[in-house]
């Protein structure tokens, strides 16, 4: 396990970036696919939105794997969503997933003593007006929930992939991840603002342009679009490179457990 400097945060950014590139069309392809697959999860009354966070795990290796195909110059399809649930580790991807939906669930319950309780009906999909918002601490209740969930995220960042790829237990993986975190602050500080100031200025920069030159808000949204759907797709693509540079690539052994393009061994 690696101790890594402030700088490689920066770093990651771009190697994420360097990945998406490789393959563009085809990782959004991917992300879009897993994203209707969510949406049509939502649909489902509450039963749908647990199964959503406790899919997230799951499917978060469809994109690790994805990333791995890229540097080996293999082809990305949308069938590698399936890759997690073809793998030995289901369930304990599964278990993951449970244990990161219970973290996000009282994380936002413990906010609803700043706000009374508005942030989590919000989040619940609750119809709220406007004063009903604007007079809550509901931005507050937002800060809070992050802070109460963010030992959390740190146990979860690595978990999947060491899970998945190295055959841990829940538990191992889950200490190893918050350990490695933790070990690598300054550098997961640098990648955490890098993305903060990457994800509020590029579109911002890019509505003011597009606002000068054409006063058109539906042209705009129809330019910002895909420049979000953009930076989240290498978002997930940055996602890997944090991994290599703690645990290392995976090896040949570790990847048999999990076959390429969803297909079995």
């Amino acid at each position: 396990m690696e101790k890594l400097p402030a700088k490689n945060g920066w770093t990651w950014l771009k190697e994420g970036v360097a990945l998406f590139r490789k393959q563009p069309a085809e990782v959004s392809t991917l992300f879009l696919s897993y994203m209707f697959l969510m949406l049509a999860l939502g649909m489902i009354p509450v039963l749908g939105q647990i199964l959503s966070l406790i899919l997230v795990p799951v499917f978060a290796m469809a994109f690790m794997q994805a990333c791995v195909q890229i540097e080996q110059g293999k082809r990305v399809y949308p069938n590698l969503l399936l890759v997690g649930f073809r793998s030995p580790a289901l369930r304990r991807l599964l278990a993951l997933g449970v244990l990161y939906a219970l973290a996000a669930f009282v994380a936002i319950i413990i906010s609803s003593v700043v706000d009374g309780g508005t942030f989590f009906k919000a989040m619940a999909g609750a119809n709220l007006d406007a004063e009903a918002i604007v007079g809550s601490n509901i931005r507050l209740a937002m800060i809070v929930a992050v802070l109460v969930y963010l030992p959390a995220a740190m146990a979860f960042w690595f978990a999947a992939p060491l899970i998945m790829w190295q055959q841990m237990p829940l538990g191992k993986a889950l200490f190893y991840s918050f350990y490695a975190v933790r070990r690598n602050g300054r550098a997961f500080l640098v990648y955490g603002l890098s993305w903060l100031l990457l994800s509020i200025v590029l579109p911002a920069l890019v509505s003011t342009i597009v606002a000068l030159m054409i006063d058109n808000i539906n042209i705009i949204m129809f330019i910002l679009l895909p420049l979000l759907i953009i930076l989240t797709v290498v978002m997930y693509c940055s996602f890997y490179p944090t991994y290599t540079a703690v645990f290392g690539r995976p090896s040949p052994s570790e990847l048999d457990a999990s076959p390429p393009q969803g297909q079995a061994k």
